[in-house]
């Protein structure tokens, strides 16, 4: 007895013409191509899921450049006066607090200067 792919083979066509659905031109109405861009579109959103946690820490790194060069200190000198002090804060908080809580962003300001004075005196 043989058997019939017909069924099985309409599933799997319709499976991949669902998904490319949004795709522009022939990409969403020819089985092969879309076929194509569907998986060639799975390898360009994985690599934007690794790409967006870069982008977010240079956002990061520039907010905090940017509040601390305004209590005068640059970023690289903020980040290591902040590791002699043994303070453990991530950039991501860091930029919150220089938008939404200035004065405790001075304060670690304050704190980075203190460790960066007492490191260079010893």
């Amino acid at each position: 007895m043989r058997i019939k792919r017909s069924v099985n083979a309409r599933k799997k066509r319709k499976k991949f013409l669902k998904a490319a659905k949004g795709y522009r031109g022939t990409l969403s109405r020819r089985y092969k191509l879309a076929r194509q861009q569907f998986y060639k579109s799975g390898k360009y959103s994985f690599a934007g899921r690794k790409e967006k946690k870069s982008n977010y820490r240079k956002l990061w790194i520039t907010r905090i450049n940017a509040a601390a060069r305004a209590q005068g200190l640059k970023y690289n000198e903020f980040i290591h006066g902040l590791k002699l002090a043994n303070v453990n804060i991530n950039r991501k908080m860091l930029s919150e607090l220089a938008i939404y809580d200035s004065d405790t962003f001075n304060q670690y300001v304050d704190i980075a200067k203190k460790a960066l004075t007492t490191n260079t005196q010893s």
